[in-house]
């Protein structure tokens, strides 16, 4: 298999959390992706993960998580499974799997359960490098989050993922695969949208600015200028409270910074990799 990957699960509570691997390294190196786990898991995505990701291949033994399989019902604007609950299910499934110290990404609500995760076992984390999220709610995300919660219970997939990229990508990306969205809209559909509203509830009651000073590891705060999902001063504001962190912002970039520049893995890996 590419690069080693394979996938697997980890055992909790009454259900699973499943993961998939890749990579020769020795240092251990965690992502951890973003609302789309609420679409789609990383279940059956080893080999494409690793392709994808394999700058990091070389140097790291890569673990991507998707949350638990079976998660607490979504009930309005309040969830029984919050991005700190996802933490600690993620920091449950490391120490089963006997990482003890790990590189942490985290994307856009991965990047909130990497906050929580810094914040409540430090131990856990060497470096952290956090990607289009935000550290507390504003008027942006709930008014975009509100939106994808009213498509999701409609059942409208459709309006759903043109919503997303919309919001997600540069104008100059959008004239080039707009055409795509008819096939766009097709693929992936869930059998129902309980986990994304599940996922979707967490993101919009996420709020850690005020136990950001716990977090003492290096932390690099990456963010689009033109991000119309999290807001665009929303970087800014987490790095600010963050003690010595560093934030670079893609000007002209939104929420899909991470896909669209080309030398976001390279900028996250020279991070990881600086003074050792």
């Amino acid at each position: 298999m590419f690069w080693n990957a394979s996938g697997g699960s980890v055992r909790i509570e009454d259900t699973d959390m499943d993961y998939v691997t890749f990579g020769t390294g020795n240092t251990p190196l965690v992502m951890i992706p973003g609302l789309g786990d609420g679409l789609t898991t990383v279940k059956g995505m080893a080999a494409a993960m690793a392709f994808s990701y394999r700058m990091y291949a070389r140097d790291y033994k890569v673990y991507i998580f998707s949350r638990k399989n079976n998660l607490e019902k979504y009930q309005e604007w309040n969830t029984q499974y919050s991005t700190r609950k996802m933490a600690e299910d993620l920091a449950f499934a490391l120490k089963t799997l006997d990482i003890e110290r790990a590189d942490i990404l985290g994307v856009s609500q991965g990047g909130m359960i990497a906050q929580y995760l810094a914040i409540d076992h430090p131990a856990l984390v060497d470096r952290l490098v956090l990607a289009v999220t935000l550290s507390r709610q504003n008027a942006t995300v709930q008014m975009v989050i509100s939106d994808w919660i009213d498509f999701a219970r409609q059942g409208d997939y459709r309006a759903l993922m043109i919503d997303i990229a919309e919001k997600s990508y540069s104008e100059a990306y959008l004239k080039k695969y707009r055409r795509l969205y008819p096939v766009l809209c097709k693929i992936g559909k869930p059998k129902d949208f309980g986990r994304f509203l599940t996922q979707a509830g967490a993101c919009a009651s996420h709020d850690a600015y005020d136990l950001l000073d716990r977090i003492s590891c290096p932390t690099l705060v990456i963010g689009g200028s033109c991000d119309k999902i999290v807001g665009a001063d929303a970087s800014a504001e987490l790095a600010g409270k963050i003690k010595d962190s560093e934030l670079y912002l893609y000007e002209g970039l939104g929420h899909a910074a991470y896909e669209e520049a080309h030398d976001f893995n390279r900028r996250v890996m020279n991070f990881f990799g600086r003074d050792r």
